[in-house]
């Protein structure tokens, strides 16, 4: 990494390391998925304390430019991925898709007694048996979203008893109840400390919940909290598409 000296009157040495870096993003010095220097390594090239150093990280993570993983360092960010609100996808297609793979982590499935939000939320009485589980999604063994799904049993009765690290609820669940309608409400949250911990954000980073409900008919098949690094993620809503690309203004920083 080369230093520049800083003349009387030049910005403050944090927006000089953050200038740095995302210069060697742009040349393509750096790619996503490349380490970037550490905070020691930032303090020793350009001559600054590490709390200078820290915030021209932390700074970059907030913005979605860099992201941490904990034990390992600091990377440059893959792009941001839509989430289409206005349909229903298998993230492991949409993994393979961008030429990446996928991987499940299953850490809950079990029956449990619903509640009165998980009850009304799939349209039965409280106290009913329901299905759950909680599960992490990987894209090359990065964390990108962690489902935790309610089912109704009386549509999907034999849920608990697949391999979800085999195939995805989302697939299961629509082959034997194809789906006629859903909703999605999106909310931006601070997660607790184990979602926080499960997507490997540190402790300033929000993170995007979509509460997701789907039909088959008339029954309610499933309701699902997905949690997204906020800082990888946006939302995509189309009536249609025109002939041109993605808005080029999402690209732009602030001035």
């Amino acid at each position: 990494m080369t230093t520049r000296a800083r003349p009387a009157g030049a910005a403050p040495q944090y927006l000089l390391i953050k200038e740095s870096i995302l210069e060697m993003i742009e040349d393509g010095r750096l790619a996503p998925g490349d380490r970037v220097h550490s905070e020691s390594e930032l303090v020793a090239a350009f001559g600054v304390s590490r709390m200078t150093a820290n915030r021209a990280l932390r700074e970059l993570m907030i913005e979605g430019v860099l992201t941490r993983s904990a034990g390992l360092g600091t990377f440059v960010a893959s792009q941001r991925q839509d989430i289409d609100l206005l349909q229903i996808r298998n993230i492991a297609q949409e993994i393979a898709d961008r030429g990446h793979r996928h991987a499940a982590k299953v850490l809950v499935a079990r029956r449990i007694l619903a509640d009165e939000h998980v009850a009304q939320s799939l349209d039965l009485e409280p106290g009913i048996e329901v299905m759950h589980t909680m599960i992490v999604h990987l894209e090359d063994d990065q964390p990108i979203q962690i489902e935790k799904r309610y089912v109704n049993p009386n549509v999907a009765p034999d849920y608990l008893s697949k391999d979800f690290t085999r195939i995805t609820p989302n697939e299961y669940l629509t082959e034997v109840a194809p789906i006629t309608a859903f909703e999605h409400f999106v909310e931006a949250v601070n997660p607790d400390p184990t979602v926080r911990k499960l997507l490997a954000l540190d402790s300033h980073q929000p993170c995007l919940r979509v509460c997701r409900r789907t039909w088959s008919n008339e029954a309610v098949v499933t309701c699902a909290l997905l949690y997204y690094p906020g800082n990888r993620y946006r939302l995509e809503a189309r009536s249609g598409r025109g002939p041109g690309g993605p808005l080029s203004l999402l690209g732009a920083r602030d001035a």
